[in-house]
């Protein structure tokens, strides 16, 4: 008698409890991307983070979503991969944006020490109206030549542009349409990444959905995201080696 007179609260306390895990399943695999996406949008500088671990949950979680066609499971599983899909697009989108923000203000830096080296030069002791001097021809333009050399500098091609910078990927002009895989995933356009995941996730939707019946092939699929959700790691482990660093990493992401 007692226990059916506790129903009116055990009811509503155990659909509570679900709906907590539910939702913690959902969000709490985001969770530790904001502290990196607010340190990254206060400091304007993204070099500690590794956008390749976009791409890796990008890949994980899409192949997870194409899995769910084959074989079902949980909700909440599916809607984790949905909103982790929607954070890394924004996680991309902040680091495009301050990269290419930084790229312009050092090309900005250039161009202005261009211009000022340039106007030191002292004006020549004598100069007739036909721009001669000492009986030999004067280039009248000399003080727009530093100008013109930023000028040229700066629609140098990608190549000539990726070089100088040490394919850092903070390089502007870069698109997916180049088709240059030297620069994949380093594009200068927030759209270019967008493309490529539709195109990736068209592809792989119309081969799942030419080989749905087979419980091979979804199984298959099942693994490769698993397996590549579990190499999470090691893009930000190649980047910290490489910069030998791990400034701007943030420890709650490290922690997960």
């Amino acid at each position: 008698m007692e226990a059916e007179g506790l129903d009116w609260l055990l009811v509503p306390l155990h659909q509570l409890v679900s709906w907590g895990a539910a939702g913690a399943m959902v969000f709490g695999g985001v969770v530790p991307y904001i502290p990196q996406y607010r340190d990254i949008r206060r400091t304007q500088n993204a070099e500690g983070f590794s956008t390749y671990v976009c791409l890796v949950l990008l890949v994980a979680n899409i192949l997870r979503i194409l899995f769910w066609f084959g074989r079902h499971f949980e909700s909440p599983l599916l809607w984790q991969s949905v909103i982790m899909i929607l954070t890394m697009l924004l996680m991309l989108k902040l680091c495009t944006e301050v990269r290419t923000a930084n790229e312009l203000n050092l090309k900005r830096r250039v161009f202005a020490a261009a211009d000022n080296k340039d106007e030191e030069v002292k004006a020549p002791p004598r100069r007739s109206y036909l721009g001669e001097e000492n009986g030999g021809p004067l280039l009248l333009l000399s003080p727009w030549k530093g100008t013109a050399r930023a000028l040229q500098s700066s629609i140098a091609c990608p190549r000539e542009r990726s070089r100088r910078a040490g394919h850092t990927g903070a390089c502007v002009g870069h698109q997916v349409l180049d088709f240059d895989p030297h620069h994949f995933w380093h594009w200068s356009s927030f759209g270019d990444y967008v493309q490529c995941v539709l195109a990736f996730t068209g592809v792989a939707g119309y081969v799942t959905y030419l080989s749905i019946d087979s419980a091979l092939f979804v199984e298959t699929l099942g693994f490769l995201a698993v397996l590549t959700e579990a190499m999470l790691g090691l893009p930000q482990l190649y980047r910290n080696q490489r910069l030998r660093s791990t400034e701007g990493m943030r420890v709650h992401w490290r922690q997960d």
